[in-house]
């Protein structure tokens, strides 16, 4: 019985043996500690939330917009990443090149035809050349699978400068010396690790004739026979002759200079050791996302909002603001003083603070009201001692009266 396939062969477009829209470092950054920096500090910027809201007149947060572009930072930036994965993609191609561009792929409206239009998706791209009005961007095409080159305009795309350009990306900077000196490092390695015996043999003669000369380079050859033919790798030699074994670390400073450096670019982009494995301070984290992160974060909020919203969007007080966790790095021990001041100062409701915690909220309409209830306790029991006062006075004129 003849039977039709279940399944059906199709062209899908082209295919990889890896993610092709993933960032990659150049310069070879990623084989070196420098793509543990560069990383560490992307996910810390990826963490800050980055949402298009809505201002009250004195330019305090209200809302967060529904809208196209703030899907896009907090949900899902395009067809293969996440809004945090897109912040994170940003910042790893904003340090590895210098300058990245953030690029509006499908818009509600051509925005050659208009400025009031609506982001569905976006991207980041390589920026390969620039014009007075104009750039060349690779980027990647998710409909064809292809990296492709294409003109746009500057006023059309978000240009997102490293604000650590002088520490990380110039020629001659920290960041760069360090790398070369690690390549360095890295080929002396390969080259005491390449299986090279390194050997010096002294003959019992002198060598000053061609004859003996050859009688030397004959010698040589047999020794490299014996190594190469011998199971174990053993030779005999004869006892007037010398061997001596080069094949030793040679001392140099080169070790001294990578640790000066890179003691040197953890002062200059505001780390630390202990931020790299996690067991800094609240005080040290505090100047990390202060000095190090926070500058990050405000370029790519300025630019989202200086490219990305109209002059009639930003006059109805639309803007473009990031905001960090406070409680991430608050210990268990801390947060329940803290909920009781913040709860006392009106400032976060029961509710909000569950939340934080990680708790369903409460049905008790009470836990979303924002007061102090120490006050409001004190007001309600004064306020029910005083018809008691005043009964009492008036029971005892009465009874004054009758009498």
């Amino acid at each position: 019985m003849n039977r039709s396939p279940t399944y059906r062969t199709a062209d899908h477009g082209a295919s990889y043996s890896y993610r092709p829209d993933r960032p990659r470092l150049t310069r070879g950054n990623e084989r070196s500690i420098i793509t543990s920096v560069y990383n560490r500090i992307a996910m810390d910027v990826a963490a800050i939330s980055i949402q298009h809201v809505r201002l009250d007149a004195n330019g305090r947060f209200l809302s967060a917009m529904d809208s196209g572009l703030n899907r896009c930072l907090t949900l899902e930036a395009n067809l293969d990443q996440t809004g945090r994965g897109f912040v994170q993609d940003i910042a790893m191609s904003m340090m590895d090149e210098g300058v990245v561009a953030i690029v509006p792929v499908d818009t509600t409206v051509d925005p050659t035809v208009s400025s009031s239009y609506e982001i569905n998706t976006m991207r980041t791209g390589k920026i390969l050349e620039w014009y007075p009005q104009y750039v060349r961007v690779r980027i990647y095409n998710d409909r064809t699978g292809n990296k492709e080159e294409i003109m746009l305009p500057k006023s059309q795309i978000g240009i997102v400068e490293n604000p650590l350009f002088a520490v990380m990306n110039e020629p001659n900077s920290t960041m760069q010396r360090l790398a070369r000196k690690l390549a360095l490092l890295d080929v002396i390695d390969e080259q005491s690790g390449s299986g090279k015996l390194d050997l010096i043999i002294q003959l019992p003669y002198v060598i000053k004739t061609d004859a003996r000369r050859q009688q030397a380079e004959k010698r040589r050859k047999d020794i490299e026979d014996q190594l190469s033919g011998s199971k174990y790798g053993i030779a005999y030699t004869d006892g007037t002759e010398r061997i001596t074994q080069l094949n030793r670390s040679v001392e140099n400073n080169l070790m001294h200079q990578i640790e000066y450096l890179t003691s040197m670019l953890y002062s200059q982009l505001g780390i630390t050791q202990e931020i790299m494995d996690g067991t800094a301070d609240d005080k040290t984290m505090l100047n990390y996302y202060s000095r190090t992160i926070e500058p990050f974060v405000s370029a790519i909020a300025d630019e989202m909002k200086r490219k990305f919203l109209t002059k009639t969007a930003r006059s109805q007080f639309q803007s473009i603001a990031f905001f960090r966790d406070p409680f991430k790095l608050v210990p268990v021990s801390e947060l329940a003083e803290i909920a009781d001041k913040f709860t006392r100062n009106e400032i976060l409701s029961p509710n909000e603070m569950r939340q934080i915690i990680g708790l369903k909220p409460s049905a008790d309409p009470k836990a979303d009201e924002l007061r102090n209830r120490n006050v409001s306790e004190a007001n309600g029991s004064e306020a029910a001692k005083a018809p008691t006062e005043e009964t009492t006075d008036n029971n005892q004129t009465e009874g004054g009266n009758s009498k």
